[in-house]
């Protein structure tokens, strides 16, 4: 149970992706979407957007997957990117301007509650933005009432911890240098869902039907692809909850879990490739 008192409880209990873990995911771009690439190609080939479908990316993040479905829908569709954070919205409205994709638009919103004139859209899809909601089942209806009847939501979300080594471990070594308080099963965070049973339980209660549950597993880059072992400790150390908690700690500590962090990311480097460690994802599909 965690010590609520305790100073970093909150670390890992709860992230604020409006303020400070958008910010922290903003300044890490690069190395956050090449570390979770792998899962995010596996959830758009599920997806498999068509045509003139009207699409919501819901936790678009620095809008990677929004330009992807932007791509594959094609001029006849759309896609709006939904994200509670400021500087990612207005960081991912500036890469579609970019790239022309006139398609694609975003929107800074909480998507718990937020309504669209616009709707009811044809899909929605997240891509591990999903698992943060304080009322998930309240979200989840809300979710549902944008999308038409019979549409199609897609969800990304992590699988056990224990699948999930290129976290895990990462937060092992972190918890011997300082003192963390240990996840609450089924609370808001990245192993929210991690429990099938209690993803089937909201997605029911939100008022989804056929339920369709695979997996994606196998290796990704920590860090992204050819990232070295320090790259990959220095993005865990600024960009991952684990290495938030370790920031707030001295100098003398920081650098302990840094030298044991490389260690652990040394071992698993292949050239080439990078800092290559197991994952696994649940990739949701539903009907409204």
């Amino acid at each position: 149970m965690i010590d609520e008192t305790h100073p970093h409880a909150d670390a890992l209990k709860y992230e604020d992706w409006g303020g400070e873990m958008g910010a922290r995911w903003l300044a890490n771009l690069k190395g956050f979407e090449g570390t979770i690439a792998p899962a995010g190609e596996a959830l758009l080939a599920r997806a498999a957007f068509a045509p003139g479908e009207r699409v919501i990316d819901l936790g678009c993040g620095g809008g990677a997957t929004t330009m992807a479905i932007a791509e594959a829908v094609g001029p006849d569709g759309c896609v709006l990117g939904l994200d509670i954070s400021p500087d990612l919205t207005e960081a991912a409205s500036r890469r579609a301007r970019q790239a022309g994709a006139g398609n694609a638009r975003f929107l800074c919103a909480d998507a718990a509650c937020v309504t669209l004139a616009e709707a009811p859209y044809d899909r929605l899809v997240s891509r591990f933005g999903s698992m943060f909601f304080a009322e998930p089942v309240a979200a989840f209806t809300n979710l549902r009432s944008l999308l038409r009847s019979g549409g199609r939501i897609d969800l990304a979300v992590w699988g056990p911890p224990a699948e999930n080594p290129w976290m895990l471990e990462g937060m092992a070594i972190a918890r011997r240098h300082v003192e963390m308080p240990a996840p609450v099963p089924r609370a808001p965070g990245p192993f929210a869902f991690e429990d099938l049973e209690y993803l089937r339980e909201v997605l029911d209660g939100a008022g989804f039907r056929q339920v369709d549950i695979g997996a994606a597993a196998g290796e990704l880059p920590v860090g992204g692809h050819g990232a070295t072992a320090e790259e990959a400790q220095a993005f865990a150390r600024n960009a991952m909850a684990f290495g938030q908690v370790l920031l707030d700690y001295p100098q003398d500590v920081q650098a302990a879990a840094a030298r044991d962090l490389t260690a652990l990311y040394d071992h698993h480097f292949r050239p080439g490739e990078g800092v290559m460690m197991g994952y696994c994802a649940w990739l949701v599909s539903a009907r409204a």
